[in-house]
């Protein structure tokens, strides 16, 4: 097997690095593309093949999207077929008939398949620690940490071999050149919001410290959210996924949202939605989410509409 040297390895690194440059300079999410190569490099690791059938991405690659991308009134077909021959703008994907863009028919009714261009594949099979360097920089550049893991999983990749993967940034680079996490931030937030979940009041301790109580962005950092007081709130771990999700929200009285797309049938499921019309219980002096936080949420993350009143 041939040697990948350093200078091809940190080439490969910027070509898939570059799939998500857009999106840091305008704030919108776009992970479309991301979530189809994260499936491929699933595929690689487990079979030695990146190919991918449309029978198989159709499916797989539109529940990624659903679950884990913005808000879409496009099927889940259509949201699958616009990274599946889009990619290959992008140099890193090839598809074994010439199709147009964007059109789910052709894919189906000529059975297309895509895969990494060769040239991409040949590397990373050449130097395996690559695929997880590859999926660790786009996972933590696409999705926060409570999301992270789990879209990991969705693919077929082992989310602490991944997350631990040697030559990716750490986790707290994966944002916007020149842009530094405040280290104080997180500290800030709880103690702004007395350390209990924004939504339930949630304020579990252990010897003193608070568990299970997290500061959650409502912009996400990584695309272009602040690190300031108005763009936190301190939310239960249960509270925090489920908001990064899309499953809850805020509308702009700063009540809590449930999306209608949710459903729970246990009790304990059902609790969520209680949750909506609920004010926030802040603490005097406490800053509020700025609206545009709540506007970027709501129009980023937030799935479908809410709950009838």
């Amino acid at each position: 097997m041939r040697q990948v040297t350093d200078v091809e390895a940190e080439a490969l690194l910027a070509r898939f690095g570059s799939l998500q440059q857009h999106q840091r300079q305008d704030g919108q999410r776009s992970p479309h593309k991301p979530l189809l190569v994260l499936l491929a490099l699933g595929r690689l690791a487990a079979i030695g093949s990146s190919e991918l059938p449309w029978s198989a991405a159709e499916s797989a690659l539109g529940e990624l999207i659903a679950e884990f991308g913005p808000p879409s009134r496009a099927s889940r077909a259509q949201s699958a077929a616009y990274p599946f021959t889009r990619l290959r703008n992008d140099q890193v994907w090839v598809l074994d008939q010439d199709v147009r863009m964007d059109l789910v028919r052709p894919l189906t009714s000529r059975r297309v398949t895509g895969r990494f261009d060769p040239s991409v594949e040949s590397v990373l099979l050449a130097r395996p620690a690559l695929i997880n360097a590859v999926a660790r920089d786009l996972v933590v550049s696409n999705f926060p940490g409570t999301l992270a893991p789990d879209v990991l999983l969705a693919v077929g990749l082992d989310p602490p071999e991944v997350l631990a993967a040697a030559g990716a940034p750490p986790l707290s680079a994966a944002v916007p050149e020149g842009r530094r996490r405040d280290p104080a931030w997180r500290a800030v937030v709880l103690e702004a919001w007395d350390r209990q979940c924004a939504f339930c009041g949630y304020d579990g301790q252990l010897a003193g410290a608070s568990v299970g109580i997290e500061a959650a962005h409502v912009w996400w950092f990584a695309f272009g959210g602040p690190d300031t007081p108005d763009n936190g709130l301190a939310l239960c771990s249960l509270h925090h996924k489920l908001f990064d999700l899309g499953i809850l929200g805020l509308d702009r009285g700063l009540r809590v949202m449930v999306s209608a797309m949710f459903s729970g049938r246990t009790q304990a499921g059902r609790a969520v939605y209680d949750l909506h019309g609920r004010g926030l219980s802040p603490r005097p002096g406490t800053t509020l989410p700025a609206p545009g936080h709540v506007s970027w949420h709501a129009n980023q993350v937030f799935k479908g509409k809410p709950l009838a009143a």
